[in-house]
Parts: C-alpha cells; structure tokens; sequence
C-alpha cells in the first residue's frame, strides 16, 4: 500500500527521518506494511549538500508545491517556527491531507485553531514528537488515559537545562561552566536563550495541559522562569538536605482551576525525576485510578525526534488507507486556567542576614504578616552575617511573594538569594 508524502523541512530531523524512509524503506514497509514514497521536500537552499540522496525533482524552495502537489497525501512538517508553518499546515488540512509535525512552538500557539480545522476536514493532525521528543506521551494522554480523571503532571520535558543542573549537581559546575560545555556537545544552541529561559518547556507544558485537563491552554498563560539564577551554592544546599533541583513544567487541576507554571523546584532525592540525569527527558503523570506514571527516554536530537514522527506518519498514513478515522478527534472544554499568583507553592528562600539578635523574628514576622507559615528554618553565622534557610507551608503564590518583598525592605536582610518552588511529594527538608 503507497502512501505519498512531502516534507516541509531538511534540517536535523528532516535528515534522519528522510534516512529512516529512503535508507531504511524495505524495513519499514516489512513492519507496516506500507510503501511511504518520499514525494517532495522543501527546503531554504536547494544547493546545499544533503546527507539522503533524493531523485531529482524533489527537493523545491517553495514549501506550497509540496502543500498542493496532488501526488502527495500526506504532509510532514518539520521546518519550524510559528510562521509560515502554520499557515501551510492550516493549508495542507483544509485540502483534506493529514498533517504530522513536531512543531511545538505551532502547537502551543495555534494548536487549538489547527486542531479545530483537522476535525472539519475529517483527517488527523498528529504532533507526538513536538513534546519530550522520542518519549511517547501526546497519545498515552489524548487517547490511553482520555477516560481518566487527571491530577497532575509534572515534567523535565528540556534536555539542555535538565543536562545543565545535573552537572551542577554532580560536579559542582558553576552555571556558566555547565552551559558551555552543553554548548561545546551540541546540547545547546549558541544562543541557548529559549532553553535556559523556560521558553521551551513553557511551550510544551502549555501542550500536555491542553491535553491532560481538556481545557486549552495557551503558551502565554503558563508562568515561566529559568535556570540563568541558579547558583552552585543552592545546588549544594539542596544536595545536602537530600533534594535536588531540577527545571520542572508543572500542570495541576485543581478545584479552583487549572495552573501550569515551568520553573526551578527542588525536588525530594526519592521523587522519580530526581534520577533523571544529562538530556533524558520525563514526565510524571498522577491521576486517583492509575495513582503515578513515568515516561522517560531522550527527549530531543535528530533520530530520537524522527522515530516519533515516522510513528504518527505511520499512524496517518493507515488512517487514510482505511479512509476512516481510527482515533477519535481531540475536542477541548471551557475551563478556567489560573493566574500563577492564585496557585498553592511551597518556597525554599535563602537568606543573607545581619548577625544579630531578633533577626529571625523580625523574619518570621513578615511572613506572618502574610498569613504564610514557615515549615523548617536553619541558620548559620559567617563573619558579621549570617545564612537563614527557610521552607514554607505550601500557601497562595502571591502570599509568597509578598513575604519576599516585604523581606527585602528590611534592614536586616541583606539580599534574598534565592527563592525556589519545592515539587514532589517527600519530607520536610531536614535543615
């Protein structure tokens, strides 16, 4: 059975999906029975070397012949970006041709719109590889677990910042060390900004929200923090209390709403996410039914993303042979998405501090003062100051931040040097 695509895209993925189609095409077809003929390519320069040899009349720098090339079903898109891809997706399934991608920026941003169109035209969109890579975690979601009731997800879900805290942790890297050497392996773009931001997490926690609660949620109501202020110092702290810290995507239905945040927590040695070290990808699922899932594997790299894609265009391509839907179409709720200051945190604060009597009460009265209780606190003296640790009750958000601004008005408190979310179930920190 012939099945034809086109490719929008011949960058690192392209190039190893297109080896898995034309290198490895007799292996696919035995396993799937499929003949998946590589029908047009668009790419930006059509004279730059290719790593795939492909017949001549393939490869076009107009990305719409291949959108209307009547010899292609079936469209890949894997050039990125928010635009032009979106609208050529957009174009490809309003003409009835089923669309995979691995764009999660498109996802985050247009995804419900997209989603919407390829439910009109009766054929599917499918983005497996646009989250976590070659872990599969978009259909265990959308289909697997559609008729389950889920509570939370919690994710490492970007590889550089996940590699980057681990040498942190075991080495004792400062930031700046660690990112270079991500950078120096090809971990890390030379401009890691969308990584080490949170951009990139934010995108794809916005993805398994939608996904896990039914309810929509744009990439611009996911509150987002990076790793750039994470010192050596907190990373030894944490260390030492028997935490790690880790860069998380959080998504959480609760009464109240839905809350999706990505940023730093510190996260109890025993949790499954602490072990997940270097690029390894994870997301944690809990739910009152099946209690906890973990999916785990490379979440990013040429081959790890194409076997994800090669797995929805599988999928796709035995849809429209059988010319039938065979999953059931996405379909979202209204929902109530919070304000990440309405949402339930529990801090870790690090303090430098006067050393001298009444600190610690002139400290915790601050907190009371913003109705937030403090769960442990720890205190060292060096020279004239002193290092207050501290980890609070878990409280509303902007109650915690309050606390941290009125801190820093006080005389006493010289610098609040950091302040990160505590995630995972697990014991008071023992400080």
């Amino acid at each position: 059975m012939r099945v034809g695509i086109g490719i929008l895209g011949f960058g690192t993925v392209g190039g190893a999906l297109l080896r898995k189609l034309v290198e490895e095409g007799s292996s696919v077809s035995t396993k799937t029975g499929l003949e998946i003929e590589v029908v047009r390519v668009a790419v930006r320069d059509l004279a730059k070397d290719r790593p795939v040899a492909l017949a001549d009349g393939v490869l076009t720098d107009n990305p719409l012949e291949v959108v209307n090339d009547p010899g292609v079903q079936l469209v890949v898109e894997i050039m990125g970006g928010e635009e032009p891809a979106g609208d050529l997706v957009a174009a490809a399934l309003r003409a009835g041709k089923p669309v995979v991608t691995a764009n999660k920026a498109l996802i985050a941003s247009r995804g419900e719109e997209l989603i919407g169109i390829a439910g009109q035209s009766g054929v599917p969109l499918l983005f497996e590889a646009a989250v976590a890579g070659g872990i599969p975690i978009i259909r265990p979601l959308s289909e697997t677990l559609a008729g389950e009731q889920i509570d939370r997800v919690l994710g490492i879900v970007n590889g550089t910042t996940n590699y980057i805290l681990t040498k942190m942790t075991e080495e004792g890297a400062e930031y700046k060390a660690a990112l270079a050497e991500a950078q120096e392996l090809g971990y890390a773009e030379s401009d890691p900004t969308a990584d080490v931001s949170g951009a990139d997490a934010a995108a794809k926690a916005a993805i398994l929200a939608s996904l896990a609660f039914g309810t929509w949620v744009g990439s611009d109501r996911v509150y987002t923090e990076g790793i750039e202020h994470i010192g050596a110092t907190d990373v030894r702290i944490a260390a030492e209390l028997g935490y790690v810290i880790k860069l998380l995507a959080v998504a959480e239905n609760t009464a109240e709403g839905i809350s999706v945040r990505v940023h730093p927590a510190v996260v109890p040695a025993a949790h499954p996410l602490a072990v997940i070290r270097g690029a390894t990808n994870a997301v944690f699922v809990e739910g009152p039914s099946f209690h906890e899932l973990l999916f785990a594997g490379p979440g990013a790299g040429g081959a790890p993303t194409a076997t994800a894609v090669l797995g929805d265009v599988v999928d796709a391509a035995r849809e429209l042979l059988a010319g039938a839907q065979v999953a059931p179409p996405i379909r979202f709720q209204p929902g109530r998405v919070l304000d990440f200051e309405s949402a339930t945190t529990t801090w870790y604060l690090r303090l430098e501090v006067a050393d001298r009597p009444g600190v610690l009460a002139q400290v915790a009265g601050v907190f009371a003062d913003n109705d937030v209780s403090i769960k442990s606190v720890w205190q060292e003296g060096e020279d004239d100051g002193a290092t207050l640790l501290l980890v609070t009750h878990a409280n509303n958000e902007g109650r915690q931040r309050a606390s941290a601004a009125a801190l820093r008005s006080l005389e006493v408190v010289r610098d609040v040097a950091a302040v990160i979310r505590v995630e995972g179930a697990g014991p008071t920190p023992n400080l």
